[in-house]
C-alpha cells in the first residue's frame, strides 16, 4: 500500500471515530441551546452548536476525499437543478454574499455532497479573494462563478491547498466525472450531465 493511499486510510478512519464524540457535543449543544440561559451562557451554547455543525461538515468532507483516495467512493446518485445547487448556495451563505442566475439543467449527482461542495467553492471564492459578493450563474449543466482572483482562482483549483472545503469540492466534482476550470474571471464547474 501507497504511503498516500495508507495516510488517506487512517484519514477515512480517524473521520469515523471521530464522529461519536462530536455527536455527543452536538446533541448536548442543541439541548443547551433550546434552554433559557441567561446570557453570556446562551450565546456560549449557540456557538458551540455552530461549531459542532462546521466540525461534522469537515469530517464528512475529509471522508469524502479519503474515499475517492483509496478507490471506495461509491456514491449514491440522486437528481437535482444546477440552479437549486446555486440558490443552496446563496440561502447557505447569504443572498448578500452569492447571487444567482441563470437556467440551469437536472444533473445526477450525490445531492448532499454536491450542494456543500458549490457551496465550499463559492465561501472560497469570497475568502480568498477577498470579495464581498460572488455570483453563482447556472448554465445548463455548468455553474459559472464569478469573479475570481489570481488567489482564489488557485485556491479553487487546487493549486494552492489553503482550503479544505474547496479540495474536497474539487475532489468530488472530478470524481463524479466533472471538471473545474478557470476562464478569466470566471470558475467553470462542469458537472456530469
Amino acid at each position: 500500500m501507497t504511503d498516500d493511499r495508507r495516510f488517506a486510510q487512517l484519514t477515512s478512519i480517524a473521520c469515523h471515530e471521530l464522529r461519536t464524540p462530536l455527536a455527543t457535543v452536538s446533541g448536548f449543544a442543541r439541548t443547551l441551546a433550546r434552554l433559557e440561559l441567561a446570557e453570556p451562557a446562551g450565546q456560549y451554547a449557540g456557538m458551540i452548536e455552530a461549531a459542532a455543525a462546521q466540525l461534522r461538515d469537515l469530517l464528512e468532507q475529509l471522508t469524502i476525499v479519503a474515499r475517492i483516495e483509496t478507490g471506495r467512493f461509491d456514491p449514491a446518485l440522486g437528481e437535482i437543478d444546477t440552479l437549486e445547487l446555486a440558490r443552496a448556495a446563496s440561502e447557505e451563505l447569504g443572498d448578500d454574499r452569492v447571487s444567482v442566475s441563470g437556467s440551469g439543467t437536472p444533473v445526477r449527482v450525490p445531492v448532499e455532497a454536491t450542494r456543500r461542495a458549490v457551496t465550499q467553492l463559492a465561501r472560497a471564492a469570497l475568502r480568498h479573494g477577498g470579495l464581498d459578493l460572488v455570483e453563482l450563474r447556472a448554465d445548463g449543466h455548468v455553474l459559472e462563478l464569478s469573479p475570481t482572483t489570481r488567489m482564489s482562482g488557485a485556491v479553487l483549483c487546487g493549486e494552492e491547498l489553503r482550503d479544505i472545503g474547496a479540495l474536497a469540492a474539487g475532489a468530488l466534482v472530478r470524481a463524479l466525472g466533472g471538471s473545474l476550470e478557470l476562464d478569466g474571471e470566471r470558475l467553470l464547474v462542469r458537472l456530469p450531465q
